[in-house]
């Protein structure tokens, strides 16, 4: 483990309208290396798409982000700390600030919508219960849930869910919101919903957003820039609009669903495949 440091130069960058800088990142499991030499940063009030195929490392680069995946090596920067090298106790404090929406939503299901909500509030805040029961209201308000505090999780559909998980991630009024493929499994009607859902609360409240997603059209409707991991690599970042113009055959493949040639079915398989059972 590197010597411990609660601040230095990188520190002191990343409080200049800097949320969150990331340098040389590298995250190992086993011996494998699935993220290498990552670095970008995530300016305040910016939304960020994070994008990449299946196995491309984007959903480590996430809960590296937020503190749960120990780095190999490299440092993420936030709030002028250094989650590589802070302590538990640190870690937990620093977690405050931060609101995630995790994919499927994760709410509990022995738990009302409302207490899922509350959780927060009961687990790091001494308000009263009455206190506490506006405030869930007022986020379940906020994400178009309103009335919907006594339900169970079960008796919500799959984009009521993902709206109470946003719920729960904003009790905090956090500085910094994740989202871990907010619209996957969604039909295309709910998730522009979700998606309009995100550009709201941005306008709102003007936080910093990183949404870990797959799904282009809704990186290009709400993300001010977009980072494209490919293999464990940052291979593009820029606006939509430098995204659609860069030329790199690997951005291009990604950005128009072109098949990738190493994984692509034999074109002779199907083929053989109907003569042998022809036989």
């Amino acid at each position: 483990m590197r010597p411990r440091s609660s601040r230095d130069e990188s520190g002191r960058q990343a409080d200049g309208g800097i949320a969150i800088r990331v340098r040389n990142l590298r995250v190992n499991y086993g011996e494998h290396e699935v993220l290498h030499n990552i670095g970008f940063d995530v300016k305040a009030g910016e939304t960020i798409a994070i994008l990449g195929g299946s196995g491309s490392g984007k959903t480590t680069l996430l809960r590296s982000l937020v503190g749960l995946e120990r780095p190999s090596g490299g440092a993420i920067w936030i709030r002028g700390q250094d989650l590589c090298c802070i302590s538990p106790r640190e870690m937990a404090e620093l977690r405050k600030k931060f609101g995630i929406s995790f994919q499927g939503g994760a709410l509990f299901g022995s738990m009302t919508v409302g207490e899922n909500v509350a959780l927060p509030l009961r687990e790091h805040t001494r308000l009263d219960d009455s206190t506490i029961e506006v405030l869930v209201r007022l986020k379940l308000e906020e994400v178009g849930l309103s009335g919907y505090e006594d339900y169970n999780p079960a008796q919500l559909s799959g984009g009521m869910k993902k709206r109470a998980a946003i719920a729960r991630a904003l009790t905090m009024d956090p500085e910094i919101l994740f989202f871990d493929e907010p619209s996957a499994g969604l039909d295309p009607i709910i998730a522009a919903g979700i998606d309009d859902l995100i550009l709201k609360l941005k306008r709102a409240f003007g936080m910093t957003i990183v949404v870990v997603t797959h799904e282009l059209a809704s990186a290009f409707l709400i993300a001010d820039r977009m980072v494209l991991v490919d293999k464990g690599n940052i291979i593009a970042i820029g606006t939509p609009e430098e995204m659609k113009a860069n030329p790199q055959p690997r951005v291009r493949q990604f950005l128009d669903r072109v098949p990738d040639p190493e994984v692509s079915a034999d074109e002779g398989f199907l083929d053989r495949l109907t003569q042998n059972l022809r036989l």
